[in-house]
């Protein structure tokens, strides 16, 4: 099929372990194979390799004129608003030619909490069970506005089920285990840990190791909804973009 289109970008924060940047590519790989239209490429805003500025040099260089870059991030903190705003900055003043443009992050998307819940159902969860405490574990921000959305998560994984949910933070409290006893109080017999990662790394890890007895769910990962939603905001934004120009 001939390609069309943006290029669309697809960047991720970038991880030390090697697990991270393999299920990101295999969720950029399983884009690219249900839409053949794209060309989707992979970027990393850190200590992963392709760089953003590598990527972006190489769409200029394969003659593309524009690019969407879809942040692969749950949260519109710092990297989102600051990061790779900068980055793309920089690479517009050395591709004149190159219209690149900034989709929304994936995050809190409803069909995100729905693969979390699917992550969930993977442990042998029964979405009718009141004596079940999920606790939703997220990465945490230095930003007391950003972790109360965070909430919000837990409040939509439990819509529709019997279970009990607590937000809790690999980087900042409340912790792991803080989630967990208060489960235990409002009367849940049994705790699953719903990791709020797109994959697992060293904090998956520090959550596993808080809590080593508990049932871990894992991570969103190359979930289809996740493919879908990265589509989605790449077509959103392109569709914004011809709006714009047929405006102005």
């Amino acid at each position: 099929m001939a390609v069309a289109g943006p290029a669309l970008i697809a960047v991720a924060h970038g991880s030390r372990d090697p697990r991270s940047a393999a299920t990101i590519s295999a969720v950029a790989a399983g884009l690219a194979r249900v839409r053949p239209d794209l060309a989707v490429r992979l970027a990393f805003l850190d200590l992963s390799t392709p760089s953003v500025e590598q990527v972006i040099d190489a769409v200029a260089a394969a003659g593309h004129t524009e690019a969407v870059v879809v942040p692969l991030l749950l949260g519109s903190a710092f990297h989102a608003r600051v990061d790779l705003p900068g980055l793309l900055a920089a690479a517009r003043a050395r591709h004149p030619r190159l219209h690149v443009t900034q989709a929304d992050v994936l995050g809190p998307d409803p069909r995100l909490v729905t693969a979390l819940r699917d992550r969930v159902l993977a442990t042998g969860a029964d979405v009718a069970d009141n004596r079940l405490g999920i606790a939703v574990a997220a990465v945490g921000s230095s930003s007391p506005t950003a972790n109360r959305r965070t909430h919000r998560i837990g409040r939509l994984l439990a819509t529709g089920t019997a279970w009990r949910t607590e937000v809790c933070f690999a980087t900042t409290e409340p912790t792991l285990p803080e989630a967990v006893s208060r489960l235990r109080a409002r009367g849940c017999e049994r705790v699953i840990v719903a990791p709020w990662f797109l994959a697992p790394g060293l904090l998956t890890d520090r959550l596993a190791t808080a809590a080593p007895d508990l049932v871990h769910a894992a991570p969103i990962g190359s979930h289809p909804l996740l493919t879908e939603i990265i589509a989605s905001r790449y077509a959103a934004t392109v569709l914004a973009e011809r709006i714009r120009h047929a405006a102005a």
